[in-house]
């Protein structure tokens, strides 16, 4: 039995101490550039309607895009799934905190007994005067039992959950993110396809009046059977195209039924008649690349994993230490009758000190401290890896966004001029001037210019999605030490 003064250091060692064993953590830093290499572009592109971050798909305009996000927001079942994940990591998190406390149980048993006189005991309780084989025990008890934290392992254990319920979180609200710039791309990409066809399908009826044109000179004697051939072919090519992009836009329509939680088929209705792709709007506050590690939630999952993982090396070291407990049990017992239970001569107590130490596991500890200096080494590599690469997203998106725009300006004057061009030759083949070949090669490139405009207004807008999304929009930013309060 330890003297009582040392044991009272003990206890007032496990319950004031402030101090745990393992390294601190500290926030690495993470050198970032001043400004987005496309940043300067970014600013001063020429749209019409400007958004912010928090509500990135309200500024393209489009109410029915705005529908959807908010539907897929309330419905979708990836976010389901983020939610439980953040229910497991909470209950994690409660289950660290309740290690740091005292645990209690309350017990009790009643028993009716029969002896036998066969066993040694039985004989021998035989031999006594009055011995009655028949015999009852009654038991109420209380224990409580505490692991004191001297070395601090349980709290850096604690550490390690907080930090893992702040990443589920973050991960919750990077799923949200996800979730909203997926539906505004597949979206966007339902409109690109729609227009799309809109230019194939007038294409089709501009070779139809073409080959009824023909048809009507070869009837006249004024055509050869080779031009309603060529005339004919040029128009199964275009006709062959509208099944290719028919499927892409069917497959499309499913894809954003699913994104909110719905059959296949459930808004196809509402996205029949073919709508404008949504105009890209200016980013209004772009920010710079050292905010992105307190606003992209991605980040945010990476770094408090890195936090997670430095609070489990203490928790190795920690097993270098004694653990130290306390226990102890009030109740009453007896064998007579039940009345007598809580009666002075019936009361039981007891009080332990326990110890235990992997004193001669050394070798086993070392090598799960070294494990944890691992995973702390590869989570810390995973978080600049994710600094790098969200950078990467914001120039990448950046870019696509300027050129696409560029291209699609450069082209919207290549139609127009192309359009001149196929009505000043298609004039002159019914003058005789040109050859049918001159007419069809000016609706070849008309359609495919068309085709092209569209491709890059629709990309331009996808674009401007991928930019709210890799500068973390859609959500406010806050500290997420913040959580540790809850």
């Amino acid at each position: 039995m330890l003297p009582n003064h040392m044991l009272a250091a003990i206890i007032v060692a496990g319950l004031s101490t402030a101090c745990a064993v393992g390294p601190d953590y500290v926030r690495p830093s993470v050198a970032m550039p001043g400004q987005f290499q496309g940043q300067d572009a970014v600013d001063h592109r020429h749209a019409m309607a400007s958004s912010d971050l928090v509500t990135w798909w309200t500024g393209f305009g489009d109410p029915q895009l705005t529908r959807f996000v908010a539907l897929a927001l309330e419905q979708n079942l990836d976010l389901e799934q983020a939610a439980a994940r953040v229910s497991q990591a909470r209950a994690g998190l409660g289950a660290a905190n309740a290690a740091l406390l005292p645990s209690g149980n309350v017990s009790g048993q009643a028993a009716r007994v029969y002896q036998s006189v066969e066993t040694p005991l039985g004989r021998v309780l035989n031999s006594t005067p009055g011995f009655d084989r028949y015999g009852n025990d009654y038991e109420a008890n209380f224990s409580a039992s505490w692991e004191l934290d001297v070395f601090g392992g349980l709290r850096r254990g604690r550490e390690a959950a907080l930090a893992e319920y702040q990443a589920s979180e973050a991960g919750a609200v990077a799923t949200r993110l996800a979730v909203a710039a997926q539906t505004a791309d597949i979206y966007i990409t339902i409109r690109g396809l729609q227009a799309r066809l809109k230019v194939a399908r007038r294409q089709v009826q501009t070779q139809q009046d073409l080959l009824s044109t023909i048809k009507l000179l070869y009837g006249k004697g004024l055509a050869a059977d080779l031009q309603v051939s060529q005339a004919e072919g040029a128009l199964a090519q275009v006709q062959a195209s509208i099944p290719v992009l028919e499927t892409t836009l069917d497959a499309a329509m499913n894809a954003l039924d699913v994104m909110l939680g719905s059959q296949p088929g459930t808004h196809q209705a509402e996205l029949v008649d073919a709508g404008d792709i949504p105009p890209a709007p200016r980013i209004a506050h772009t920010g710079t690349p050292g905010e992105l590690l307190r606003r992209r939630p991605d980040l945010i999952v990476a770094e408090r994993r890195l936090a997670a993982s430095n609070a489990r090396i203490g928790v190795a070291i920690a097993e270098y230490y004694p653990k130290f407990s306390l226990s102890g049990l009030i109740g009453s017992a007896t064998s007579m009758a039940a009345g007598n239970l809580f009666t002075g001569g019936a009361s039981q107590a007891a009080g332990v000190l326990g110890l235990r130490w992997r004193l001669f596991d050394f070798g086993r500890i070392n090598a799960q401290i070294a494990q944890a200096r691992g995973q702390d080494a590869e989570m810390l590599a995973a978080y600049r890896l994710a600094a790098l690469h969200a950078t990467e997203d914001v120039e990448n998106a950046f870019s696509a966004l300027v050129k696409r725009e560029e291209q699609a300006a450069v082209l919207t004057q290549g139609v127009n001029s192309l359009g001149r061009a196929r009505a000043a030759s298609f004039s002159a083949y019914q003058k005789g001037v040109v050859s049918l070949i001159e007419v069809l090669q000016a609706d070849e490139n008309l359609l495919r210019a068309s085709d092209e405009r569209v491709q890059a207004q629709t990309e331009s807008a996808r674009a401007a999605v991928a930019a709210f999304k890799a500068l973390g929009g859609g959500w406010q930013p806050g500290d997420p030490e913040a959580v540790a309060s809850r």
